[in-house]
């Protein structure tokens, strides 16, 4: 049923599962939107959905700076009668642990990095030898008496142990997809921005799949099967369902979590129905949990963190009479409801919601069971109407036709012909 928590209860998933769990959310009528087929866009959704941990070995310089000092100096030479001159910029770095401590010498872009993290004395930080890049970790607990005021974003740290280079092992989490982009565009990495990734060779997937394997075996990566998520799916075709079967069949399946509301309906595509319109085999694979309509309590409680999200104060009287409209109505209604009360009881300068800022709002726009009650009522007052049957001009003209006997015809200002047989 429409409006009962399922796409409430994919987000919560993916909140709990983390951030390294792949999480991937679409919905089936983009499948058929993009410029690309229908089986290359789910074949990237299911490869977003496979993340891999790929663990690096690296070295680096940890420890907490003692001393920094940057001198400049002019430099300057004479060539011909022009002046060539300019500032040039020397340093050094003084590191230490509880063990040892270090002086470094440093050059001009170590000098800027520094100067960009604005690293001071006092700060732990690590060095990353082979690419340069400077990571501050915190302030060291020996100068947490330095200051008598800090910002709270101030993390102190303990100073560093033992040598002062060492191997720190780093782990990259990227997904299948993002692997196949960057190996199968001349830009690398730069097409992931530009979103227009195209269709990808099989054979570009083959070797990836080959080169994960092996470092998988080498203790390199790790495969971290994640979540696809289709809302929507029974507006899927006949091919779309065949091709999922076949894709959760392979090792490297990530787990997929469908959503629909419909009941006994046709498989898009085909004039063959089946439960949610899904073919039968595939819901044979699936593990089927039905979601319930909200109870008033859970409705009213919905509705009050709302409200708070929205920033909007709300009289008790009409959160309960709010709560009682989405309970007959539908909990979307109610909270559309939200904001254009806030609006209606701003317009009376009023800092509160109460009852009758709702009751205004109710009469000014109507929900779907009125509004089809509505077109029920007046449905002969439209200009088309398909409720009963009617002409090419949507006129129901039932009652002016007479009753003909068989074979007769009859028509206004013409002779009837009446035949009977005995």
């Amino acid at each position: 049923k429409p409006g009962t928590g399922k796409t409430a209860i994919a987000m919560g998933l993916a909140q709990q599962l983390g951030e390294d769990t792949p999480f991937t959310t679409m919905s089936a009528s983009e499948v058929f939107s993009l410029e690309m087929s229908k089986t290359e866009a789910l074949t990237q959704a299911l490869r977003k959905s496979i993340g891999v941990q790929i663990l690096e070995e690296t070295e680096v310089m940890e420890g907490e700076v003692v001393e920094v000092q940057i001198d400049t100096a002019f430099s300057g030479e004479k060539a011909g009668s022009k002046a060539k001159g300019g500032m040039e910029k020397t340093g050094r770095l003084t590191l230490c642990t509880t063990d040892m401590e270090t002086v470094y010498d440093l050059g001009t872009k170590m000098i800027d990095a520094l100067s960009k993290e604005k690293v001071t004395a006092g700060d732990v930080i690590t060095i990353d030898k082979a690419s340069g890049k400077i990571t501050k970790l915190g302030r060291s607990f020996s100068r947490s008496r330095d200051y008598d005021a800090m910002g709270s974003s101030t993390r102190f740290v303990q100073c560093p142990e033992g040598e002062l280079q060492k191997r720190k092992e780093v782990v990259h989490n990227v997904s299948l997809h993002e692997i196949d982009v960057i190996n199968s565009r001349q830009q690398g990495f730069l097409a992931l921005f530009a979103g227009d990734t195209g269709e990808i060779k099989g054979e570009v997937r083959e070797q990836i799949d080959g080169k994960v394997a092996e470092w998988k075996e080498e203790g390199r990566a790790k495969i971290v099967p994640g979540v696809l998520f289709i809302d929507e799916v029974h507006m899927l075709d006949m091919e779309c369902f065949s091709f999922l079967n076949r894709a959760l069949e392979s090792d490297m399946a990530p787990v997929l979590v469908i959503a629909t509301n419909r009941g006994i309906a046709k498989i898009r595509g085909t004039e063959y129905k089946s439960p949610h319109g899904i073919p039968l085999d595939l819901l044979d694979r699936l593990l089927i949990v039905s979601t319930d309509p909200y109870a008033h309590d859970e409705i009213k409680q919905i509705l009050m963190v709302r409200c708070e999200e929205e920033d909007v104060e709300m009289a008790e009287d009409a959160m309960e009479l709010l709560a009682r409209i989405g309970t007959e109505t539908s909990l979307r209604y109610a909270i559309h409801m939200i904001i254009t009360a806030s609006l209606a009881a701003e317009k009376r300068k009023s800092a509160e919601v109460e009852i009758e800022d709702i009751k205004r709002v109710y009469k000014l726009f109507v929900d779907v069971k009125r509004s089809t009650q509505y077109l029920m009522e007046y449905n002969k007052e439209f200009m088309f109407n398909e409720l009963n049957d009617t002409d090419e001009y949507g006129v129901d003209n039932n009652e002016d036709k007479k009753p003909v006997a068989e074979g007769g015809v009859s028509s206004e200002g013409k002779e009837e012909s009446m035949e009977t047989s005995p």
